[in-house]
């Protein structure tokens, strides 16, 4: 057996990373559903062991050490876009469409632990299958799954990942359908100004900080990245003391909430005063290269097996939360959000990262605007809250969850 260590780990993971990238580059059925490339390139190795398996041979032993630390990143990343001052720019739209989004996920575990009571499953498995991984994307999924593990929900990670590539396929075939329906059966338009007064607001304009990047210097732009680095670093630092005494507490939270909300401190404190000259732009680098790296190595060490008789579950399981997410759809948000075209592209990118993730969202979305005309209100609200803001408020629901039924 190859033996590799942690480091050799996160390489090996970031060939079939790029592997990934180009198999998704050259089959057009990845890119139209938005499949993750790091989710291609991890399910490859994933199936490969499961082949092996099946010859009762394993290959190689992956050293995952790191994986909980790329993870942490992310999400800490994740924590530095939370901005107070986004809410002024269309606040209310943001609020109701996040507190639809909470109520839902909310919705969401109490349809998952129904079903798998009905199957005969432990009701922690309905959280798994509910927003933790729905809402949630393979990132939380992943997140998750060792409290899951810990709780009593075998092979927690494998259900993760099972759901969660079902969502992305299911949110990727639903919302466009649905807000096509709606426009054309109601005859939506978009609006053609956006300066009349009760339409979309005009988008901020760029951050003086992003042009001045734009001209900024070699050396410039390797400080705001070391910088950048620095402060995820700190963050991460300091969020595992409040994570450690949150958990003192008798808390069962995930192991990034500390740093998430460190990162979300910094980012306010750095919006009014200016301390820390934060370069977004690097810190979104950091954090998507960060979150591509913890999933392809996650998945490269799934154990697909654990998932031998669920596949019944996992279905009914699936259908019904696509049922309730439409019906959700229809009604309340669409009512909610103005009845309008943009609330009918709003519920396309709804669908999109309640089933799926934010990339969904987007995709679906920019599929109808493509068609029908620009949504300038739609592209505003549904990324803000599907990006980040929905990562908040669902970990405090699954975190409720898991408290209230381990």
């Amino acid at each position: 057996m190859l033996m590799l260590d942690p480091v050799q780990t996160v390489a090996c993971g970031g060939l079939f990373l790029i592997a990934g990238y180009a198999i998704r580059a050259r089959v057009p059925l990845l890119s139209r559903f938005s499949i993750p490339a790091p989710v291609i390139g991890g399910l490859l190795v994933a199936l490969a062991l499961l082949a092996c398996r099946q010859w009762k041979v394993t290959p190689v032993h992956f050293d995952t050490a790191f994986q909980q630390p790329l993870m942490i990143a992310f999400f800490t990343a994740i924590g530095f876009n939370a901005s107070t001052s986004l809410l002024k720019v269309s606040g209310r739209q943001i609020v109701l469409f996040l507190g639809l989004a909470t109520g839902l996920a909310v919705v969401q575990n109490l349809v998952g632990i129904g079903l798998a009571t009905a199957f005969g499953l432990p009701p922690l498995f309905g959280v798994i299958t509910g927003s933790v991984t729905l809402a949630g994307g393979p990132a939380t999924g992943l997140a998750f799954a060792p409290l899951f593990t810990q709780a009593g929900v075998q092979g927690a990670p494998s259900v993760a990942l099972a759901n969660a590539m079902a969502g992305i396929i299911c949110g990727s075939v639903i919302g466009a359908p649905l807000a096509t329906m709606l426009i054309e059966r109601l005859k939506l338009r978009t609006p053609q100004s956006l300066d009349v007064a009760g339409s979309a607001p005009a988008m901020p304009p760029p951050a003086p900080a992003a042009a001045a990047a734009n001209a900024a210097s070699a050396e410039e732009q390797t400080y705001a990245g070391l910088r950048s680095f620095v402060l995820i670093l700190l963050a991460m630092g300091i969020g595992a003391w409040i994570s450690g005494g949150l958990g003192a507490l008798g808390l069962t939270l995930p192991s990034y909430i500390g740093a998430m909300l460190v990162g979300a401190l910094i980012r306010n404190v750095d919006d009014h005063l200016g301390w820390f000259g934060l370069s977004l732009r690097s810190i979104d680098i950091i954090g998507n290269a960060s979150l591509s790296l913890f999933l392809v190595v996650a998945l490269m060490n799934l154990h697909l097996w654990d998932l031998t008789g669920l596949a019944m579950p996992l279905l009914v399981n699936l259908g019904v939360q696509s049922i309730v997410v439409v019906a959700f759809c229809c009604w309340p948000l669409w009512w909610l959000m103005g009845r309008d075209y943009d609330a009918a592209v709003m519920a396309s990118g709804f669908v999109g990262f309640m089933l799926g993730t934010t990339a969904n969202a987007m995709a679906v979305m920019s599929s109808l605007t493509e068609r029908f005309g620009p949504a300038p209100r739609a592209f505003l609200v549904a990324p803000i809250v599907g990006a980040f803001l929905i990562d908040f408020t669902n970990a405090i629901v699954i975190t409720f969850f898991i408290n209230g039924w381990k």
